[in-house]
C-alpha cells in the first residue's frame, strides 16, 4: 500500500511498486534476468516468445543467423516454466508474444488466464518475423493488429501492445484503434522522436502508456512523465545499477511532489492532462486551440471543472485570480495568491498536486468516455 500511495499504479489488478519497467529482449529477458533486478522494477515484459509454427521457424532462422532467440519445441510448456518462476515475485509480469494469427495468442491466454499481462509484439523488425506476419508487419496492417487485441480481450486478460514509433504513419490513430479494440497498455519505442511523440499519443487515448528507448536517466524519465508517460522501460541499459538509481530518484520525487508524472502546463507544451492547471478561457492562449481540437466548448470546459471540484479542497479559493483553486496553476509556478490560499486551508503543496491529479482524471474521463471527437493531430 505504501507503493500504491506513492504512485497509484495498478496493472493486471496488482500494485506496481515503481514506474520503472524492463522491456523484452529476445533471447535475453527471461525470468532469471528479471529476478536479478526485481528489487527496483515494478513490471517486466519477458520474451519475446514465438508461439506458433511460423514464428518458431522464424526464431530458428534468426538464431541460425547469430541472433539471440528463445527456441523451444513446446511454447506453452516453456512459458509455464518462466511464469511459474516469477509467481512469488512482486514484479508484475508481462509476456511479449510473437504469433502469426489471433488464435495463437488466444490459445496462450486461455492457458494462463489472468496470471500475466499479454504483450503483442508489433515491434520486431527482423525480416523472418515480418514474413511470419508479426512484429512491424502489424504496424502496416493495423486491421490484423486489432484482430489480435480483440482475440486476447475475449479471453478476459490484460493486453499490452509494443510498437515502434514512426512506422505506422499515424501513431495517434494507431493508438486510438488499439484502445477502442480493448488494449489496456501501449508500450512505445520512441526511436528518435522524444517527448513530442509521448504527448501526441497521450492526447490520443487514455491507455496506460510506457515510454521506451534510451530513457535511462532521471531527467529523461521525468521528461517522459511530464508529457504523458505512466511508466518508462529499459532494455539494453536495464542493469541493476541504472534501475536502482532511477527507482530511488523517481520515488523521492513522488514523495516530494505528490504526482510523480504531473504534466507540464498546456502553455508550456504539456499534454491534455494539463487542463487541470489551466485558468478560465478569458484570453488568447494555448488553452483555446486545445479545447477546439478536443471538441469542447468554453462553457463546457467551465462547467466540467466547476463540477469536478465540488466538495473537494480545490472548490474554494476566493483569494485566487478566479475565485477557486480549480483554475490555479502547477505548484512549480510561483503564485502568491495560490500559496496564501493553500496555507489558509492547511493544504500542503503535495496534497494540492494530488487534488489536481484527481481533477485531471475526471477531465480525461470526460474527454475519452463521452467525447469521440478528439483531433488525432493533438
Amino acid at each position: 500500500m505504501e507503493a500504491y500511495d506513492r504512485f497509484e499504479l495498478l496493472i493486471n489488478d496488482r500494485v506496481v511498486k515503481t514506474p520503472v519497467a524492463i522491456a523484452s529482449m529476445a533471447g535475453i529477458v527471461d525470468a532469471a534476468y528479471v529476478l536479478e533486478r526485481a528489487a527496483h522494477v515494478g513490471t517486466a515484459f519477458i520474451g519475446g516468445y514465438s508461439i506458433d509454427d511460423l514464428t518458431l521457424d522464424a526464431s530458428r532462422r534468426m538464431a541460425a543467423g547469430g541472433r539471440k532467440e528463445f527456441v523451444y519445441d513446446d511454447p506453452l510448456k516453456a512459458l509455464e516454466k518462466e511464469i511459474d518462476a516469477l509467481k512469488e515475485s512482486d514484479v508484475v509480469t508481462g509476456i511479449n508474444l510473437r504469433g502469426s494469427t489471433p488464435a495463437a495468442y488466444a490459445e496462450v491466454a486461455a492457458a494462463f488466464e489472468d496470471r500475466v499481462v499479454y504483450e503483442i509484439d508489433a515491434h520486431c523488425r527482423q525480416p523472418p518475423m515480418i514474413e511470419a506476419g508479426c512484429g512491424e508487419y502489424l504496424l502496416h496492417h493495423p486491421v490484423d493488429l486489432v484482430a489480435i487485441v480483440r482475440a486476447l480481450k475475449a479471453e478476459g486478460v490484460t493486453v499490452s501492445v509494443k510498437v515502434r514509433a514512426g512506422i505506422a504513419g499515424n501513431d495517434a490513430g494507431l493508438a486510438r484503434a488499439v484502445w477502442k479494440a480493448g488494449a489496456d497498455i501501449l508500450h512505445v519505442d520512441l526511436m528518435d522522436f522524444g517527448h513530442n511523440k509521448v504527448r501526441q499519443i497521450r492526447n490520443a487515448s487514455p491507455m496506460m502508456l510506457i515510454a521506451n528507448n534510451s530513457i535511462n536517466t532521471f531527467d529523461k524519465a521525468m521528461d517522459a512523465f511530464s508529457h504523458g508517460a505512466d511508466l518508462v522501460s529499459l532494455a539494453r541499459k536495464s542493469d541493476p545499477w541504472t534501475l536502482a538509481g532511477l527507482d530511488a530518484a523517481i520515488s523521492r520525487a513522488a514523495e516530494e511532489g505528490g504526482w510523480y508524472n504531473a504534466p507540464k502546463q498546456i502553455c508550456r507544451g504539456g499534454d491534455i492532462r494539463g487542463l487541470a492547471f489551466c485558468c478560465m478561457p478569458v484570453k488568447a492562449c494555448p488553452l483555446i486551440p486545445t479545447l477546439d481540437k478536443l471538441g469542447i466548448s468554453r462553457n463546457e470546459y467551465l462547467t466540467l471543472k466547476q463540477e469536478a471540484v465540488k466538495g473537494t479542497p480545490l472548490e474554494d479559493g476566493r483569494s485566487t485570480c478566479f475565485g477557486s483553486l480549480a483554475w490555479c496553476c502547477k505548484i512549480s509556478s510561483p503564485c502568491m495568491f495560490r500559496n496564501m490560499t493553500l496555507e489558509s486551508r492547511g493544504l500542503s503543496a503535495r496534497e494540492y498536486m494530488r487534488c489536481k491529479h484527481r481533477l485531471s482524471e475526471k477531465i480525461m474521463n470526460r474527454i475519452f468516455d463521452e467525447s469521440k471527437t478528439v483531433d488525432e493531430s493533438c
